[in-house]
């Protein structure tokens, strides 16, 4: 991450691209363990920093999140029987879609909304979404929300604390361990839920 961080000031306008490409990517199974919830706390702290201009970034995250996502569900569209037949074969892991797919039965499509702050059912939830051929123009609509939620949400919460704490670049390290592992609490919550209900 720090190296990234890095990077992302080196390169200056380049920068709005790297980040871009990240959460597009992310938008896909493959990709599940890019870190798209603490790049955009990292990037609106930047932007209160005066690295980027919080408009235009917010802007790019929030392209790059619904056509991340539009690309996976036709994905999902054309590979559809390879990836509900599939069982642990290359990077649709069963475990991952199993888990995505419980999510599904718990929240139904909101889960297009929801699972933008949970890793792994981000990346997995748009492929399967086409896979199952959910109805298209609900799907759309959900992207939209959770992608304004999620790139507006979690950028402007870094931007608030980079400007509101004195010497905040000291936090950073921190906050963003914070950040992730709260993302990663439902994960693991799941994963002990099971294997408590395990005989």
């Amino acid at each position: 991450m720090e190296f990234l961080l890095e990077l992302i000031i080196t390169v200056g306008f380049w920068g709005y691209g790297i980040v871009f490409l990240i959460i597009f990517l992310e938008s896909f199974p493959p990709t599940f363990f890019l870190p798209g919830d603490s790049l955009l706390f990292i990037t609106g702290f930047l932007a209160s920093q005066g690295y980027f201009n919080m408009g235009l970034l917010v802007g790019a995250l929030y392209i790059a999140s619904i056509l991340g996502y539009m690309f996976s569900y036709a994905m999902g569209q054309k590979l559809r029987n390879f990836i509900l037949r599939s069982n642990d074969r290359y990077w649709f892991k069963k475990k991952h879609l199993d888990y995505t797919e419980d999510f599904y039965r718990k929240y139904g499509t909101k889960t297009i909304v929801i699972g933008r702050f949970v890793p792994i059912v981000r990346s997995f939830s748009p492929t399967l979404a086409g896979a199952v051929q959910m109805d298209y123009k609900k799907f759309v609509r959900f992207v939209f929300v959770g992608g304004f939620l999620w790139t507006g949400g979690l950028t402007s919460i870094g931007f608030y604390l980079g400007g509101a704490i004195p010497h905040a670049e000291k936090f950073l390290t921190p906050i963003v361990l914070a950040i992730i592992f709260v993302s990663l609490l439902p994960v693991i919550a799941e994963y002990a839920l099971k294997k408590y209900k395990k005989p």
